[in-house]
Order: structure tokens, then C-alpha cells, then sequence
């Protein structure tokens, strides 16, 4: 029987390896900065929003591994999404990091390799780390321009 977290550990690595999407889309039209003062990561994460829709995603910015690989994973799993669902994604994304059960629905949405950093919330220094991502994107999404700390 396969070891369940020795593959999500081996996934968290090669997204941080070799980053998906780690790059500034020529067509962005939105863009949040994040900082980590725990880790020290930072990263911009940029989005191509066009009628309501994730056409591109990427991102630059320097991080521990799990920084980076939750930003890698999080933009593979946007691209051609709607700023609705991601937003539904954020919130679920944000339960799993931190730990804090979800009522149930059955229209979340499913978290597929997602799932691999659900091992964070046992590590609270590391969650900051895994969430950065995420509320950039939330930023982004709002179309704000604020630095997003996770000191917040």
C-alpha cells in the first residue's frame, strides 16, 4: 500500500523544483504582491481577467517550498476558471491550510492535487507559508494593489 504522504511530500517538491506557470503573462490585467515576514517569501502573482474568467495565470517571487509549491498548484488549478469558483477555492483552500472544518456542501469544489498541502495545518509556522498564495489571489481577485502580509 503507497504511502499517501510520502507521494503528496514528493508532489510539494516538484512543484517547488520546477514551479508550473512561474512567469508574468504578457495580457495581465490584475496583480497583488504578497510578503511572508515569518519565511521571508514574496511573490507576485499575476492574473489575466477577462469577462470573469481566468484566461492566464502566473507568478515570480522567491519562497520556501511549500510557498512556491502552493503557488504552483494554485495556478494550474485556476487557468480557465471563473473569479467565482476561485474564489470558492480560496475558501476552501483557506479551511484546509488552517485547519478549520467546512459545513458541509456539496457544491464545493474538489480539491484534487490541492489536497497534497492539507498536511500543513499540522504545522502552524508553516501555514503563512501555504496561504500567502492564496490570499494574493484574493487580492488580485478585488483588484487591489496593498502589499498582502500574512501578519494580518
Amino acid at each position: 500500500m503507497p504511502d499517501w504522504r510520502e507521494l503528496y511530500q514528493e508532489l510539494i517538491l516538484d512543484h517547488n523544483r520546477r514551479p508550473r506557470n512561474f512567469r508574468r503573462p504578457a495580457a495581465a490585467n490584475r496583480e497583488a504582491q504578497g510578503f511572508n515576514s515569518l519565511c521571508g517569501d514574496r511573490l507576485v502573482l499575476y492574473l489575466q481577467l477577462r469577462d470573469g474568467v481566468i484566461d492566464d495565470i502566473g507568478f515570480q517571487g522567491a519562497g520556501c517550498a511549500i510557498s512556491t509549491a502552493s503557488a504552483s498548484l494554485l495556478t494550474e488549478r485556476l487557468k480557465g476558471k471563473t473569479a467565482a469558483e476561485a474564489e470558492a477555492l480560496f475558501r476552501r483552500m483557506h479551511a484546509l491550510l488552517t485547519g478549520v472544518p467546512e459545513p458541509e456542501d456539496p457544491a464545493q469544489p474538489e480539491l484534487g492535487k490541492l489536497q497534497a498541502l492539507a498536511g500543513v495545518a499540522e504545522f502552524p509556522t508553516r501555514v503563512k507559508c501555504a496561504t500567502l498564495a492564496w490570499h494574493t489571489l484574493h487580492a488580485a481577485l478585488a483588484g487591489g494593489q496593498a502589499l498582502v502580509s500574512t501578519e494580518e
